[in-house]
């Protein structure tokens, strides 16, 4: 972007500042929170086996994967307006006024990947499958999914240029977007579903 001395272009001071920042502060909290979280003892709410039982064989229809994308739909859905906003604001040089009004959509999308997704887990648990962990994670994290292949298609609305540089400047921009949403929501998928489960399981009397 320098070369074509573009406005969105980084100084190389600020890139150093940046890098500076992540591996000397990022990157040690990653290290220390690994020691103290496998140093931390871990609750279970009930006694489990410690032979897992074998998952029965589950038709294509009701398949984890296919599921797992299905979940990210509802709440993609309750964000694909604000987002289309936010995405005109973003690319087409617009103002942006109504935070108050995204803050209120990020909690709909919070409250709705959360509800969504325990009731993914409630089916799984139905249907005996006890390795719910990363379904929980990939499942609620399909949004950012959705987010990509909506900017796909958004950028027909773009009109840009025939450079190579811009279309990596919007898909770059647009993948680490995703990419956080995805963060975002397999998080809160994991946590609710964490939470949902030693809440059912923390309810049994065992004698």
């Amino acid at each position: 972007l320098a070369s074509v001395q573009s406005s969105g272009s980084v100084p190389f001071l600020d890139i150093a500042i940046l890098t500076g920042l992540w591996s000397g502060i990022a990157l040690p909290c990653v290290f220390f929170g690994a020691y103290f979280g496998y140093r931390r003892s871990i609750w279970y709410p009930t006694v489990t086996s410690p032979v897992p039982r074998t998952i029965p064989h589950s038709p294509i229809v009701s398949h984890n994967h296919y599921l797992g994308l299905i979940v990210g739909i509802i709440p993609f859905a309750s964000i694909y307006l604000e987002l289309y906003f936010i995405m005109t604001s973003l690319w087409m040089n617009q103002f942006y006024y109504v935070f108050g009004f995204t803050l209120l959509v990020f909690l709909l999308l919070i409250i709705t990947t959360a509800e969504i997704t325990i009731l993914f887990l409630y089916y799984q648990f139905l249907a005996e499958n006890h390795r719910w962990q990363w379904l929980a994670f990939l499942s609620g994290g399909s949004t950012g999914l959705y987010v990509m292949l909506f900017s796909v298609v958004w950028e027909r609305q773009l009109q840009p240029s025939g450079m190579v540089l811009t279309h990596l400047l919007y898909f770059g921009y647009m993948f680490l977007i995703s990419f956080a949403t995805f963060l975002v929501t397999g998080t809160t998928g994991f946590v609710s579903c964490l939470w949902f489960t030693r809440i059912i399981f923390g309810s049994i009397k065992v004698d």
